[in-house]
């Protein structure tokens, strides 16, 4: 008889792990600087791109939570869409995740783990570079090798690899802040924000759409919830605790880092010279070994969730081909089949992100910034959800049912406009002032369209 079950292996602490572990990669490393030069260097106005962005993770997991104590199938998000708005509405939310999501989250990060591998041996090192492209490959291909091979495995390197990580977090936040409080540039970076001219409340718009990457990631840990141990009672504590306890490090890291750098430095030269001016040069590298361990958890989370996501599609019987894509390994109890699309998803996205970003960039006007564009996407996609669950279930429950889904929708819509601000507004002024055209969010919605348009082809397919 061909199996297409998936085996109940992963406890509360990888769950809470996944949770932490995939979120806190490498944005809260390199988007803390993005975040400082967009808000002038104006840390109050910094840190309040850090709190907005995380006080919407916190209410969006929230409603996740609430929703996990009542429906467990193969995929959340999936789920979710399918026991609320409908079971087409949660082909398009798998679609969307296994096409454009996951893959685009997983190639950032491959690139990301390349890069900072490369500056930890040469800190001037071309991060454009062709070795840095095929390095990336490379990390993006063992990702996949191990959850296909080794799923255990890949559970027990998302575990150490959490752990790793918190610990130059840990250090930053307790050393840097108090170092700063001594020599008083933690002060001076704060008092200097009540003076500053450099930034104003809408630049802190472009610092939330940044720090919605560092914050992104938590929904991903929904995708196992098909192998979760007590899936209903598990997976809400660790999207809570979880989102919880990343905003708290997120905020009080950011503060630390103004204990080993000024404010322009850390705008000019970023998180890494903070490090290596507290704990001097090998104690810098040590600590940039474990940022590029960090970024490795982070891609293999990541990895782990792509490979799952079409098989959530295929095992309701959408999709292309949906025998073959909802088929089980017998020996590594994995969708071998689904991993296999989602490596090529990843590898597409992977040059499509590094061909956008060179000094001349390959696709042109069609480039825009795949690493936050499909995350403000996902908070589109939950509006839906949000709103049929008050109306089907909102009277059972006024608190969980209908005033956290309202305020889940107030935090979508206004992730929605940050967006459109920074992805579209934003750089449309910019590039007017130079007598030049460029509105990126527009060429992503088409690049969206049409790759949408190729899924719901197979949908109308299926159907016929």
């Amino acid at each position: 008889m061909e199996n297409n079950q998936l085996e109940k292996r992963y406890g509360l602490f990888t769950a809470i792990c996944m949770v932490v572990g995939i979120v806190i990669g490498s944005g809260v490393f390199f988007k803390a600087q993005d975040i400082l030069n967009y808000t002038g260097g104006n840390m109050l106005l910094g840190i309040l791109a850090w709190v907005i962005g995380g006080v919407v993770m916190v209410i969006c997991a929230l409603n996740f939570a609430n929703l996990a104590t009542k429906y467990s199938k193969v995929n959340g998000i999936v789920d979710y869409s399918e026991a609320i708005v409908g079971e087409k509405y949660a082909y398009i939310t798998g679609w969307f995740i296994s096409t454009i999501y996951f893959p685009a989250m997983t190639s950032v990060l491959a690139w990301v783990s390349a890069r900072y591998t490369l500056v930890l041996f040469d800190a001037g090192a071309d991060v454009t570079s062709g070795l840095c492209m095929s390095l990336g490959a490379f990390y993006l291909c063992l990702a996949y090798a191990v959850n296909i091979l080794a799923p255990r495995l890949a559970g027990k390197l998302e575990v150490g690899a959490t752990i790793i990580k918190l610990i130059p977090l840990a250090i930053m936040v307790i050393v840097g802040t108090i170092v700063g409080l001594v020599n008083g540039n933690t002060i001076d970076a704060l008092v200097q924000s009540t003076h500053s001219d450099g930034g104003n409340f809408s630049s802190v718009f472009a610092g939330i759409a940044a720090a919605a990457f560092a914050y992104e990631g938590w929904i991903i840990a929904t995708s196992i919830n098909a192998e979760l141990k007590n899936p209903k009672r598990n997976l809400p504590i660790a999207l809570v605790a979880g989102t919880l306890l990343i905003m708290v490090i997120y905020i009080t890291y950011f503060i630390g880092l103004t204990g080993g750098a000024s404010v322009e430095v850390l705008q000019s030269q970023g998180a890494t010279t903070a490090f290596k001016n507290l704990f001097g040069n090998i104690g810098g590298t040590v600590l940039n070994v474990f940022i590029v361990v960090s970024c490795l958890g982070t891609l293999n989370g990541l990895m782990l969730a792509s490979t799952r996501t079409l098989y959530s599609v295929a095992v309701r019987g959408h999709g292309p081909s949906p025998k073959t894509f909802s088929q089980v390994d017998p020996n590594t109890n994995m969708p071998t089949n689904s991993g296999v699309l989602a490596l090529i998803c990843c590898a597409a996205w992977y040059f499509y992100f590094y061909a956008s970003n060179l000094t001349t960039p390959i696709f042109g006007i069609f480039s825009f910034d795949s690493s936050e564009l499909p995350i403000i996407t996902t908070y589109a996609i939950y509006i839906p959800i949000f709103v049929m669950f008050i109306v089907k279930e909102g009277k059972k429950n006024i608190l969980k049912n209908t005033v956290m889904p309202i305020l889940g929708i107030i935090a979508s819509l206004f992730m929605i406009f940050v967006a459109v601000y920074a992805h579209g507004i934003k750089p449309f002024q910019e590039a007017a002032a130079k007598g030049e055209f460029a509105f990126p969010v527009l060429f992503y919605l088409i690049v969206f369209a049409v790759i949408m348009g190729i899924g719901l082809a197979f949908y109308k397919k299926k159907e016929k």
